[in-house]
Protein backbone atom coordinates (compact mmCIF):
# COMPACT_ATOMS: atom_id res chain seq x y z
CA UNK A 1 0.00 0.00 0.00
CA UNK A 2 3.06 2.19 0.74
CA UNK A 3 4.08 2.14 -2.99
CA UNK A 4 0.85 3.59 -4.07
CA UNK A 5 0.80 6.05 -1.47
CA UNK A 6 4.01 7.51 -2.57
CA UNK A 7 2.83 7.33 -6.61
CA UNK A 8 -0.43 9.01 -5.85
CA UNK A 9 1.87 11.64 -3.68
CA UNK A 10 3.75 12.18 -6.94
CA UNK A 11 1.04 12.16 -9.07
CA UNK A 12 -0.85 14.75 -7.22
CA UNK A 13 2.52 16.63 -7.05
CA UNK A 14 3.18 17.02 -10.61
CA UNK A 15 -0.33 18.01 -11.18
CA UNK A 16 -0.12 20.84 -8.80
CA UNK A 17 2.81 21.87 -10.39
CA UNK A 18 1.62 21.90 -14.00
CA UNK A 19 -1.27 24.00 -12.71
CA UNK A 20 0.65 26.51 -11.14
CA UNK A 21 3.01 26.45 -14.65
CA UNK A 22 -0.33 26.99 -16.53
CA UNK A 23 -1.65 30.03 -14.63
CA UNK A 24 1.80 31.52 -14.56
CA UNK A 25 2.53 31.41 -18.54
CA UNK A 26 -1.21 32.80 -18.85
CA UNK A 27 -0.88 35.81 -16.86
CA UNK A 28 2.61 36.40 -18.71
CA UNK A 29 1.35 36.01 -22.15
CA UNK A 30 -1.65 38.74 -21.03
CA UNK A 31 0.39 41.22 -19.63
CA UNK A 32 2.26 40.89 -22.77
CA UNK A 33 -0.63 41.38 -24.82
CA UNK A 34 -1.81 44.15 -23.01
CA UNK A 35 1.66 46.09 -23.42
CA UNK A 36 1.20 45.64 -26.55
CA UNK A 37 -1.93 46.86 -27.27
CA UNK A 38 -1.24 49.58 -25.40
CA UNK A 39 1.96 50.67 -27.37
CA UNK A 40 0.77 49.66 -31.03
CA UNK A 41 2.68 47.34 -31.85
CA UNK A 42 3.21 44.05 -33.65
CA UNK A 43 2.80 40.30 -31.60
CA UNK A 44 6.40 38.86 -31.84
CA UNK A 45 7.26 35.06 -32.25
CA UNK A 46 8.37 35.13 -28.97
CA UNK A 47 4.81 35.84 -27.68
CA UNK A 48 3.12 33.64 -30.23
CA UNK A 49 5.12 30.56 -28.67
CA UNK A 50 4.35 31.61 -24.65
CA UNK A 51 0.95 31.49 -25.87
CA UNK A 52 1.25 28.39 -27.58
CA UNK A 53 2.77 27.10 -24.58
CA UNK A 54 0.24 28.42 -22.60
CA UNK A 55 -2.34 26.31 -24.50
CA UNK A 56 -0.77 23.12 -24.66
CA UNK A 57 -0.26 23.55 -20.70
CA UNK A 58 -3.84 24.08 -20.25
CA UNK A 59 -4.45 20.96 -22.84
CA UNK A 60 -2.42 19.04 -20.70
CA UNK A 61 -4.16 19.97 -17.62
CA UNK A 62 -7.55 19.06 -18.78
CA UNK A 63 -6.48 15.39 -19.81
CA UNK A 64 -4.81 14.98 -16.81
CA UNK A 65 -7.73 16.18 -14.62
CA UNK A 66 -9.77 14.11 -17.20
CA UNK A 67 -8.07 10.68 -16.63
CA UNK A 68 -7.90 11.22 -12.81
CA UNK A 69 -11.80 11.75 -12.71
CA UNK A 70 -12.36 8.34 -14.59
CA UNK A 71 -9.97 6.54 -12.71
CA UNK A 72 -10.98 7.94 -8.87
CA UNK A 73 -14.32 5.68 -8.26
CA UNK A 74 -13.08 2.52 -9.00
CA UNK A 75 -9.98 3.61 -6.59
CA UNK A 76 -11.77 4.90 -4.17
CA UNK A 77 -14.06 1.69 -3.83
CA UNK A 78 -10.82 -0.41 -3.70
CA UNK A 79 -9.59 1.35 -0.95
CA UNK A 80 -13.01 1.30 0.85
CA UNK A 81 -13.14 -2.44 0.40
CA UNK A 82 -9.78 -2.78 1.85
CA UNK A 83 -10.26 -0.83 4.80
CA UNK A 84 -13.45 -2.19 5.68
CA UNK A 85 -12.11 -6.05 5.13
CA UNK A 86 -8.88 -5.32 7.55
CA UNK A 87 -11.50 -3.80 10.17
CA UNK A 88 -13.54 -6.69 9.96
CA UNK A 89 -10.97 -9.21 10.23
CA UNK A 90 -9.61 -6.98 13.16
CA UNK A 91 -13.29 -7.31 14.73
CA UNK A 92 -13.32 -10.74 14.18
CA UNK A 93 -9.94 -11.90 15.87
CA UNK A 94 -11.13 -9.56 18.76
CA UNK A 95 -14.18 -11.77 19.44
CA UNK A 96 -12.75 -14.99 18.74
CA UNK A 97 -9.58 -14.76 20.84
CA UNK A 98 -10.68 -12.34 23.47
CA UNK A 99 -14.31 -12.45 24.19
CA UNK A 100 -14.54 -16.00 23.01
CA UNK A 101 -12.00 -16.73 25.64
CA UNK A 102 -13.49 -14.72 28.66
CA UNK A 103 -16.72 -16.51 28.26
CA UNK A 104 -14.86 -20.40 27.83
CA UNK A 105 -13.17 -19.38 30.89
CA UNK A 106 -16.32 -18.26 32.55
CA UNK A 107 -17.97 -21.77 31.47
CA UNK A 108 -14.79 -23.47 32.99
CA UNK A 109 -15.33 -21.63 36.11
CA UNK A 110 -19.32 -22.49 36.36
CA UNK A 111 -18.64 -25.90 35.52
CA UNK A 112 -15.86 -25.94 38.16
CA UNK A 113 -18.41 -23.92 40.71
CA UNK A 114 -22.08 -26.64 39.67
CA UNK A 115 -20.11 -29.15 40.99
CA UNK A 116 -19.78 -28.11 44.93
CA UNK A 117 -23.65 -26.33 44.57
CA UNK A 118 -26.37 -28.07 46.38
CA UNK A 119 -28.64 -29.97 44.56
CA UNK A 120 -31.43 -27.02 44.99
CA UNK A 121 -29.59 -24.90 42.59
CA UNK A 122 -28.11 -27.04 39.63
CA UNK A 123 -31.31 -25.96 37.75
CA UNK A 124 -30.09 -22.27 37.95
CA UNK A 125 -26.48 -23.71 36.71
CA UNK A 126 -27.61 -25.86 33.88
CA UNK A 127 -29.70 -22.19 32.76
CA UNK A 128 -26.74 -20.36 33.34
CA UNK A 129 -24.51 -22.88 31.30
CA UNK A 130 -27.05 -22.91 28.60
CA UNK A 131 -26.65 -19.16 28.15
CA UNK A 132 -23.44 -19.13 28.01
CA UNK A 133 -23.04 -22.19 25.07
CA UNK A 134 -25.69 -20.00 23.12
CA UNK A 135 -23.80 -16.41 23.48
CA UNK A 136 -20.56 -18.07 23.17
CA UNK A 137 -22.33 -19.93 19.82
CA UNK A 138 -23.47 -16.76 18.51
CA UNK A 139 -19.70 -14.52 19.10
CA UNK A 140 -18.46 -17.78 16.95
CA UNK A 141 -21.07 -17.23 14.06
CA UNK A 142 -20.54 -13.67 13.88
CA UNK A 143 -17.05 -13.89 13.97
CA UNK A 144 -17.00 -16.11 11.13
CA UNK A 145 -19.27 -13.99 9.43
CA UNK A 146 -16.85 -10.80 9.90
CA UNK A 147 -14.31 -12.99 8.47
CA UNK A 148 -14.73 -16.22 6.32
CA UNK A 149 -11.68 -18.34 7.22
CA UNK A 150 -13.03 -20.95 5.26
CA UNK A 151 -12.85 -19.24 2.13
CA UNK A 152 -9.04 -20.12 1.59
CA UNK A 153 -8.98 -24.18 3.34
CA UNK A 154 -12.34 -24.60 1.60
CA UNK A 155 -12.95 -22.93 -1.27
CA UNK A 156 -15.72 -20.67 -2.49
CA UNK A 157 -18.61 -23.13 -2.94
CA UNK A 158 -17.68 -25.04 0.20
CA UNK A 159 -17.96 -21.83 1.91
CA UNK A 160 -21.03 -20.49 0.58
CA UNK A 161 -22.78 -23.70 1.14
CA UNK A 162 -22.06 -24.15 4.67
CA UNK A 163 -23.06 -20.01 5.61
CA UNK A 164 -26.06 -20.87 3.55
CA UNK A 165 -26.83 -23.72 5.85
CA UNK A 166 -26.27 -21.79 8.74
CA UNK A 167 -27.78 -18.85 7.98
CA UNK A 168 -30.94 -20.59 6.50
CA UNK A 169 -31.07 -23.10 8.92
CA UNK A 170 -34.69 -22.53 10.87
CA UNK A 171 -35.83 -19.42 8.21
CA UNK A 172 -38.75 -21.66 6.41
CA UNK A 173 -36.48 -21.06 2.87
CA UNK A 174 -36.12 -23.33 0.43
CA UNK A 175 -32.83 -22.82 -0.80
CA UNK A 176 -30.49 -24.11 -3.59
CA UNK A 177 -26.53 -23.34 -4.70
CA UNK A 178 -26.47 -24.30 -8.16
CA UNK A 179 -22.76 -24.74 -8.95
CA UNK A 180 -21.96 -27.21 -11.92
CA UNK A 181 -18.33 -26.30 -12.79
CA UNK A 182 -14.88 -26.44 -10.69
CA UNK A 183 -14.15 -23.13 -9.33
CA UNK A 184 -10.78 -23.71 -8.90
CA UNK A 185 -8.20 -20.75 -9.13
CA UNK A 186 -10.81 -18.54 -8.40
CA UNK A 187 -8.91 -15.25 -7.26
CA UNK A 188 -9.03 -14.53 -3.58
CA UNK A 189 -10.29 -10.89 -4.19
CA UNK A 190 -13.30 -12.46 -6.59
CA UNK A 191 -14.37 -14.39 -4.00
CA UNK A 192 -14.86 -12.59 -1.26
CA UNK A 193 -16.68 -10.16 -2.82
CA UNK A 194 -18.81 -13.24 -4.30
CA UNK A 195 -19.07 -13.97 -0.87
CA UNK A 196 -20.01 -10.92 0.81
CA UNK A 197 -22.50 -9.91 -2.24
CA UNK A 198 -24.43 -13.61 -1.03
CA UNK A 199 -24.19 -12.52 2.30
CA UNK A 200 -25.70 -9.13 1.99
CA UNK A 201 -28.45 -10.60 -0.56
CA UNK A 202 -29.50 -13.25 1.93
CA UNK A 203 -29.60 -11.06 5.03
CA UNK A 204 -31.81 -8.23 2.90
CA UNK A 205 -33.99 -11.61 1.79
CA UNK A 206 -34.26 -12.35 5.40
CA UNK A 207 -34.78 -8.92 6.44
CA UNK A 208 -37.13 -7.68 4.01
CA UNK A 209 -38.78 -10.05 1.14
CA UNK A 210 -40.70 -12.98 3.28
CA UNK A 211 -38.98 -15.16 0.31
CA UNK A 212 -39.77 -18.97 0.44
CA UNK A 213 -37.70 -19.80 -2.13
CA UNK A 214 -33.99 -18.80 -2.82
CA UNK A 215 -31.58 -20.02 -5.87
CA UNK A 216 -28.05 -19.07 -6.07
CA UNK A 217 -26.36 -19.80 -9.20
CA UNK A 218 -22.42 -19.48 -9.82
CA UNK A 219 -21.15 -20.17 -13.56
CA UNK A 220 -17.98 -19.69 -15.49
CA UNK A 221 -18.25 -18.11 -18.61
CA UNK A 222 -15.76 -16.60 -21.06
CA UNK A 223 -16.81 -12.91 -20.24
CA UNK A 224 -16.11 -13.74 -16.41
CA UNK A 225 -17.45 -15.34 -12.93
CA UNK A 226 -21.16 -14.84 -12.76
CA UNK A 227 -23.14 -14.77 -9.81
CA UNK A 228 -26.96 -15.25 -10.01
CA UNK A 229 -29.06 -14.42 -7.33
CA UNK A 230 -33.08 -15.22 -7.31
CA UNK A 231 -35.98 -15.20 -4.97
CA UNK A 232 -39.64 -15.00 -4.81
CA UNK A 233 -39.85 -12.41 -2.19
CA UNK A 234 -42.32 -9.04 -2.29
CA UNK A 235 -39.49 -7.66 -4.26
CA UNK A 236 -39.18 -3.76 -4.03
CA UNK A 237 -38.07 -0.56 -5.98
CA UNK A 238 -34.38 -0.86 -6.54
CA UNK A 239 -32.75 3.27 -6.47
CA UNK A 240 -30.51 4.14 -9.38
CA UNK A 241 -27.91 5.96 -6.82
CA UNK A 242 -28.43 3.41 -3.73
CA UNK A 243 -26.24 5.29 -1.46
CA UNK A 244 -28.12 8.79 -1.55
CA UNK A 245 -31.66 6.51 -1.13
CA UNK A 246 -30.18 4.56 2.36
CA UNK A 247 -30.02 1.59 0.48
CA UNK A 248 -26.37 0.46 2.00
CA UNK A 249 -26.09 -3.04 1.16
CA UNK A 250 -26.99 -2.30 -2.48
CA UNK A 251 -24.39 0.26 -2.25
CA UNK A 252 -21.56 -2.10 -1.00
CA UNK A 253 -22.63 -4.58 -3.65
CA UNK A 254 -21.84 -1.94 -5.75
CA UNK A 255 -18.79 -0.81 -4.22
CA UNK A 256 -17.51 -4.49 -4.55
CA UNK A 257 -18.46 -5.23 -8.41
CA UNK A 258 -16.96 -1.49 -9.34
CA UNK A 259 -13.45 -2.06 -7.32
CA UNK A 260 -12.98 -5.27 -9.49
CA UNK A 261 -14.20 -3.55 -12.50
CA UNK A 262 -17.52 -5.86 -13.03
CA UNK A 263 -20.99 -5.36 -13.44
CA UNK A 264 -24.11 -5.26 -11.45
CA UNK A 265 -28.03 -6.18 -12.70
CA UNK A 266 -30.55 -5.89 -10.17
CA UNK A 267 -34.25 -6.33 -11.17
CA UNK A 268 -37.02 -6.38 -8.99
CA UNK A 269 -40.79 -5.62 -8.58
CA UNK A 270 -43.18 -5.54 -5.93
CA UNK A 271 -44.73 -8.68 -5.62
CA UNK A 272 -42.40 -10.26 -8.42
CA UNK A 273 -39.19 -10.96 -6.41
CA UNK A 274 -35.78 -9.82 -7.28
CA UNK A 275 -33.06 -11.00 -8.90
CA UNK A 276 -29.45 -9.94 -8.58
CA UNK A 277 -26.43 -10.71 -11.02
CA UNK A 278 -22.78 -9.75 -10.81
CA UNK A 279 -20.37 -10.58 -13.11
CA UNK A 280 -16.83 -10.54 -12.54
CA UNK A 281 -14.12 -10.18 -15.39
CA UNK A 282 -11.23 -12.58 -15.32
CA UNK A 283 -7.72 -11.15 -14.70
CA UNK A 284 -5.89 -10.19 -18.30
CA UNK A 285 -3.99 -13.21 -17.83
CA UNK A 286 -6.64 -16.23 -17.47
CA UNK A 287 -9.11 -14.19 -20.00
CA UNK A 288 -7.59 -15.42 -23.61
CA UNK A 289 -7.94 -18.95 -21.83
CA UNK A 290 -11.06 -18.87 -20.73
CA UNK A 291 -12.36 -17.66 -24.34
CA UNK A 292 -10.90 -20.10 -25.82
CA UNK A 293 -11.84 -23.28 -23.64
CA UNK A 294 -15.38 -25.09 -24.26
CA UNK A 295 -17.81 -24.45 -22.10
CA UNK A 296 -18.07 -27.99 -20.27
CA UNK A 297 -14.43 -28.11 -19.60
CA UNK A 298 -14.46 -24.51 -17.70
Amino acid sequence: MFPRIKTSLRCRSRAALLRWATVGLCVASLVANLALYLNNQAISSGLLTLQLAATLCAVAQLGLGARSISLRPAELAERMLKVQEDERQHLSRELHDDIGQLLTAAKLQLQWLQRRMPDDLQNHCDALRSTLDDTLGNVRDVSALLNPRQLASLGLEASLRAHLVRTLASGGVHWSLACNQRLGGIDETVAMAVFRITQEAVTNMLRHAQAHNLVIRLQRTPEGLTLSIHDDGQGFVPARHPAVAGQRGLAGMQERVTALQGSLDITSQLGLGTHIKATFPWPPRTQQRARSTAPHDL
